[in-house]
């Protein structure tokens, strides 16, 4: 088992975390200083004569990035045993830690996750915030899991080329891990872990706005492609309308158009391909147009009781309609398409 532990400007609970590490057994320790600066070249100094081996960048690149440094670190040397992320902070326990390693070698190509529980004292801004992420990751994946934002987590060595190729370099990196991992068949086991804040989670490097809106931009950008689409999709619907008088050939010609586009979008922009772009594509574009059908069909059936049964205007009725499959389709694409 190797322990790979991100660290920016650490304190002694990173060479306590280390000694009570070892004294569990003879694990290698992977410590990547990110950036962290001459003030505390002297703990990483302890830290390599306690047997660890550490990284260091030059200047702080975020979190995610010294993950990959670890990850690309533990590839180019044919890591072969199982790997476990912890923070340098002291919040996570050497007997969880533990616990999270014999979840690794007993649940392999699976992600285990140390799960909290938010039980007793946790500071408002970590409660709220994982209750936020944990909705957003819902909504996106259909799929609920206690804690989205533990950084303690075990992989089998065989996940590192893919652990390397995740986009992101803060702490959207651990999100967009979780977003991906069962795209690519990768299962998450939660493991329940002790819930530890020391004095008021003070050390925390998360930025509330900035590493917030990281976090949450899937949503964000599939919001403003679904919007563009959908002013393609009411002009069309009102010109094919005005034109016609047939709501259905004016439902078909507008959503027709506006899946297209709305594709196009979300898999440059929203749902990145990455590598083997090719083949997803080929993989996706029956998958979303199938959904293109369905949706289709909800759209025209819906405007259909609406406005023709319902007696209620075209605009109005649209927008109600809109609002219920947009989020249909966001939970579908992220779960089925991409």
């Amino acid at each position: 088992m190797t322990i790979l532990i991100p660290s920016y400007e650490p304190d002694n609970r990173l060479l306590e975390l280390i000694v009570q590490l070892k004294a569990t057994g003879n694990h290698d320790i992977v410590v990547v200083d990110d950036g962290s600066g001459e003030r505390y070249r002297h703990i990483f100094e302890k830290t390599a004569e306690y047997g660890c081996k550490v990284l260091t960048h030059a200047i702080n690149l975020g979190k995610g990035r010294a993950l990959k440094t670890g990850f690309q670190y533990m590839l180019e040397t044919g890591q072969r045993a199982s790997i476990i992320c912890a923070d340098s902070d002291g919040q996570h326990l050497p007997e969880d830690i533990m616990r999270i390693a014999e979840a690794v070698e007993k649940h392999p190509r699976q992600i285990v996750l140390g799960s909290r529980r938010f039980t007793g004292k946790v500071p408002l801004r970590s409660r709220f915030g994982n209750s936020a992420t944990r909705m957003v990751y819902s909504f996106t994946t259909g799929t609920s899991l206690h804690d989205t934002q533990t950084g303690l987590r075990g992989f089998s060595p065989d996940m590192l080329d893919w652990l390397c190729r995740i986009p992101g370099d803060r702490f959207e990196y651990e999100m967009n891990m979780l977003l991906e991992a069962q795209p690519e068949g990768y299962h998450l086991l939660e493991i329940p872990i002790d819930t530890v804040y020391l004095d008021d989670n003070k050390s925390s490097h998360f930025r509330p706005v900035a590493d917030s809106m990281s976090v949450y931009m899937p949503i964000v950008k599939f919001s403003c492609s679904s919007l563009f689409a959908a002013l393609v999709d009411y002009l069309l619907l009102f010109l094919v309308h005005l034109l016609t008088s047939s709501l259905l050939l004016s439902v078909v010609a507008a959503r027709l158009t506006s899946s297209i586009i709305n594709y196009s979008m979300n898999r440059k922009f929203v749902f990145a391909e990455g590598d083997g772009a090719q083949s997803k594509v080929q993989r996706s574009l029956p998958r979303y147009f199938s959904l293109v059908l369905l949706i289709l069909a909800l759209n025209y059936g819906l405007l259909y009781m609406l406005h023709d049964r319902l007696s209620i205007a075209l605009l109005p009725a649209k927008l109600l309609t809109e609002s219920i499959l947009f989020v249909l389709s966001y939970w579908a694409q992220r779960k089925f398409v991409y």
